[in-house]
């Protein structure tokens, strides 16, 4: 498919607009590393909260959701919605401690928590770690959706289309810093719903659909509807659901839904103007992310159900497509072909601005990781904040690179999700825990994280015989078994450091009792910070839901259960305050 001249004109000026953002704050952004990582420190909720939902919003993120509504149905993505539950867990419990702890990464908490060798240790492995290996993992699993969407819509070579869209990312990226990455975000995310909204209506129109009443009742849709899995046979709605919410939310480290905080959503977090901006970010963050943003992509997946039934409906249509980077996941840019001119180039506009938001964010905070707490802490302590900058942005170059190289590597979307939670299954609930039990040391992480990539290259590379979900619950259970062992058999924190965390962080609770002398005693907020965290849940599945019976047709069921969501909203904003 050949965009029309309109098309690559509406595609050219997103890419002008992104260059000239990253021009205009690079004076700023070179200043000092705060302004660099942290924008000044100075952002409003609201920005940010944009920031963190188009981060989520990858070129693979529809890809994923087309992937698992094709072959699961519409109640596979209850994988990922079950992360809503630790969202919800940061935005009233976690957000105002990591505002607090005025570090400028979240690996530079690390030291303020622990203590000695062993915290120094933690921090710079898990640096390199983070920096390097995961984060090169995310933006590998990123770039091959970007590779499949350049052969399908573009019929561009899949390396031609990450050297250009990789090249304006890092120009904007190392010159104007997490403030460019920001405000482009504000813009990517505008574009990335009107298009996604926009191409929904326009595929839904077409005569082989036959508008919403003819989707939702041709025979190849109508057993992917549920919107929860067939709870007479175990096979199904155990991996689906039963994992996803009992195990997975708390036991997988994985990218935008850490436990505890962490990650590009904690960076957001230390650039808000206080604690109350920080909250409200989080808050609008997973509103949007799993209330208003999966239904147009669920649509559309379902819609490529009749247009390409088959994978090798897809292949037919596409035999330039290489035979490794034909899957499900693919149905949805193949979807995108079948829109007009103007309204394709829009779409295809937004997508490769889906692509550069969550690409440069994965950029700069890599960079804070590699630059704050391995170069600056170990290597060159006494450097200059404007040498300290040139090195965030040769980092910046490096890994660009390398996240793109694996992109070509990669063949599935779904592949890259499951080795994502693989790699961090078990080490979820440490970060939980670590703000309210004083005995978690950098002994229980390190012995955690290593377990955790050994029990992770395991199941991925040897013949276990095993599902994927039944890989993430053995592995999370043997290594949550090994970091309490090693937490109570490793010595732990010595006082001074517990004293002085409790005296910034004041996180409260039993779990600190002794070591919260001289600070001013607070209601400890957990308690009520999981009421609003439960209420919260309820509103935004209540509307998730509710939505879907309405999109199907059952208005009264409908009514009823987004009824409830605005009942839960009540309740929430009595509770929180």
């Amino acid at each position: 498919m050949i965009l029309s001249t309109l098309d690559w004109t509406i595609v050219g000026a997103y890419f002008a607009m992104s260059l000239a953002v990253g021009l205009w704050a690079s004076k700023r952004a070179g200043k000092d590393t705060r302004s660099f990582f942290l924008a000044g420190q100075n952002m409003p909720w609201w920005l940010l909260g944009v920031s963190m939902v188009a981060t989520t919003f990858s070129t693979d993120t529809p890809n994923l959701v087309t992937d698992l509504v094709r072959q699961n149905g519409v109640s596979g993505n209850w994988v990922w919605w079950a992360f809503l539950l630790t969202g919800m867990l940061t935005v009233f419990v976690y957000a105002k401690l990591w505002r607090r702890s005025g570090v400028l990464t979240d690996i530079e908490f690390y030291e303020l928590r622990y203590s000695g060798k062993p915290a120094a240790f933690l921090r710079g492995f898990r640096a390199l770690y983070l920096g390097l290996i995961f984060n090169v993992l995310v933006m590998g699993a990123v770039s091959l959706a970007a590779v499949k969407f350049g052969e399908i819509v573009l019929g561009m070579p899949g390396w031609l289309t990450l050297t250009i869209a990789c090249s304006i990312t890092l120009t904007y990226s190392a010159l104007g810093g997490l403030k460019a990455v920001i405000i482009t975000d504000f813009v990517q995310f505008t574009l990335a719903m009107v298009g996604s909204i926009w191409g929904m209506f326009y595929i839904l129109g077409l005569p082989d659909i036959g508008g919403l009443s003819g989707l939702i009742t041709h025979p190849n849709v109508t057993d992917k509807l549920a919107l929860f899995p067939d709870f007479s046979d175990p096979n199904l709605w155990v991996p689906v659901l039963l994992v996803p919410l009992a195990v997975q939310w708390w036991a997988s480290y994985y990218p935008g839904s850490e436990p505890g905080g962490g990650g590009y959503i904690a960076q957001r977090m230390f650039s808000a103007k206080d604690e109350s901006n920080a909250v409200g970010a989080t808050f609008l963050f997973n509103v949007a992310h799993y209330a208003l943003r999966p239904w147009p992509w669920i649509l559309i997946a379902l819609s490529s159900l009749i247009i390409f039934p088959e994978l090798a409906d897809i292949q037919k249509a596409f035999p330039n497509l290489p035979a490794d980077k034909l899957g499900h996941d693919v149905a949805y840019p193949a979807m995108l072909t079948l829109l007009p001119s103007g309204l394709l180039g829009l779409v295809a506009a937004s997508l490769i601005a889906a692509f550069m938001s969550t690409m440069s964010t994965q950029l700069n905070l890599g960079a804070s990781y590699l630059v704050n707490d391995f170069y600056h802490r170990f290597i060159k302590p006494d450097a200059s904040e404007k040498h300290l900058v040139s090195a965030a942005r040769m980092f910046t170059v490096i890994s660009i690179i390398l996240g793109g190289g694996l992109g070509l590597l990669l063949t599935s979307a779904g592949q890259a999700f499951t080795l994502l939670l693989m790699i961090g299954a078990g080490t979820g609930m440490i970060y939980i825990l670590r703000w309210f039990w004083w005995r978690i040391n950098a002994y229980t992480e390190i012995l955690a994280m290593i377990s955790s990539i050994i029990i992770a290259g395991y199941f991925n590379f040897a013949d276990t015989g095993l599902e994927g979900w039944q890989k993430i619950v053995i592995g999370s259970l043997l290594t949550t078994i090994i970091w309490v062992a090693a937490t109570y058999f490793t010595p732990p924190d010595d006082e001074e450091t517990l004293r002085n965390f409790v005296k910034k962080v004041n996180p409260g609770g039993p779990g600190w009792a002794k070591f919260s002398d001289g600070v001013s005693a607070e209601p400890w907020p957990v308690p009520n910070g999981i009421l609003s965290m439960l209420l919260a849940c309820t509103a935004v599945y209540s509307i998730l839901l509710g939505t879907g019976h309405l999109i199907y047709g059952h208005t009264g069921s409908g009514i009823l259960i987004c009824g409830l969501g605005v009942v839960a909203l009540i309740g929430l904003f009595k509770t929180w305050k």
